[in-house]
């Protein structure tokens, strides 16, 4: 990739993602075969006035025999060193870039308790860290570059060289780095999402009611002090960055007891390096009491059992179905793609700042307004182009908010 690219999606990360303030660590964690775009980053950085730039590169071929030959006690273990300087930088008040390009086959065929024995010990071990982005007390931003194996599971009617460049020329243009003016065109896509967000939070609805042709049947209550978030968020210290480059969602959070009925999935989800597709679930009084995959099964089962809360709700999002990603027609095997192509809703934490005041209060605070706690925060992807929403509000009243799977109003 030509390196003027590079270095411009660099300083839109830097600048338009985090919104680094000079005198800030920034903390990346890349893929080992995103060290190109890593450096890239740090060098925008620096010259943004950064005090240090801290990397953490992972490499999936050796995290994979590490998973087939090691105990599920060594498993469990995540040295001291990495959780500190992950919960550490962030207590410090960082900023943190995560490079999302894994190869969604990479784990393919090892046993799914493995890997998720693996993902519920480092949740835990980073789980001040996790709770520092969740609740903006740090500014931090995904963002994403092609590799070769990820390109080509996308693109796989393409050589290497091929699929890489296409996988290039998507990514460019759904972050906007395509138009003259990357950061203008970010603000003016900020504003647009925040007038429907206007509408959202004005209508306070009480309940969602989720319907479409493929078997979908979902009646979500929201708690009563939640609040629409999306496009520029707001750290605690007033400043505004971008969680995810891209973004299509506006989002909030779900009654943690409140969801009943049938969902399906319309897109696969890459969990730990697995694939779960074709999956359906039942929620009873919040929690899922059934659940079918066609593919995944006992990955989707592992994911569920990783603790009380990853069995429920923690995230409501809604993306039209007529928008930048969902119209590329691509499945991308990468959750920040796939779940800013679609509707999606996402198992376990609830983020703390879609209450009023949440991320003051404590996790009991939460807990009693309504707001799930977990681990693990998992998207999946519901949207459909037959997808309906009703909103039910205070007065009982029902408002079409999706119909044909895009917004009604």
């Amino acid at each position: 990739m030509d390196n003027n690219m590079l270095e411009k999606y660099a300083y839109l990360s830097v600048k338009k993602g985090v919104n680094l303030q000079k005198g800030q660590v920034l903390l990346i964690n890349s893929p080992v075969e995103c060290t190109d775009f890593a450096r890239a980053i740090a060098k925008a950085a620096y010259k943004e006035g950064a005090k240090e730039v801290v990397v953490h590169y992972g490499d999936q071929k050796l995290q994979r025999l590490k998973l087939e030959y090691a105990s599920m006690e060594t498993l469990q273990e995540v040295p001291n060193w990495l959780a500190e300087s992950f919960n550490s930088y962030a207590r410090e008040g960082c900023c943190a870039i995560s490079i999302s390009a894994q190869d969604p086959d990479a784990y393919k065929g090892v046993p799914a308790d493995k890997i998720a024995t693996f993902q519920k010990y480092r949740q835990i071990a980073l789980n001040e860290y996790y709770n520092y982005t969740m609740a903006n007390k740090i500014r931090w931003t995904v963002v994403s570059v092609p590799t070769e194996a990820w390109a080509l599971k996308v693109f796989n009617n393409s050589n290497s060289e091929e699929a890489v460049q296409k996988l290039w020329d998507v990514i460019f243009k759904v972050v906007r780095l395509d138009k003259e003016d990357p950061i203008k065109a970010w603000d003016e896509h900020n504003s647009n999402i925040n007038k429907t967000l206007e509408f959202l939070n004005t209508n306070k609805f009480t309940k969602l009611h989720y319907t479409n042709s493929v078997g979908t049947d979902l009646t979500i209550e929201l708690p009563e002090d939640h609040l629409w978030l999306g496009g520029a968020e707001k750290s605690v210290d007033g400043l505004d960055f971008n969680a995810n480059m891209p973004t299509e969602e506006v989002f909030t959070l779900p009654k943690r007891n409140g969801v009943n009925g049938t969902v399906s999935s319309s897109k696969p989800l890459i969990y730990g390096g697995n694939l779960i597709d074709n999956f359906t679930l039942t929620f009873k009084d919040g929690k899922v009491v059934d659940f079918t995959a066609k593919e995944g099964y006992d990955t989707l089962k592992e994911l569920l059992s990783s603790d009380e809360g990853a069995s429920h709700l923690g995230e409501v999002a809604l993306v039209p179905y007529d928008s930048p990603i969902s119209n590329s027609n691509i499945i991308f095997y990468n959750t920040l793609f796939d779940e800013n192509a679609a509707c999606h809703l996402a198992f376990g934490k609830a983020y703390p700042t879609c209450i009023e005041n949440g991320e003051n209060l404590s996790e009991n605070e939460l807990f009693e307004k309504g707001a799930n706690s977990s681990i693990v925060h998992v998207d999946f992807m519901i949207g459909t182009k037959d997808l309906n929403i009703v909103g039910i509000n205070k007065e009982n009243k029902e408002v079409q908010i999706f119909k044909d799977g895009n917004f009604a109003f």
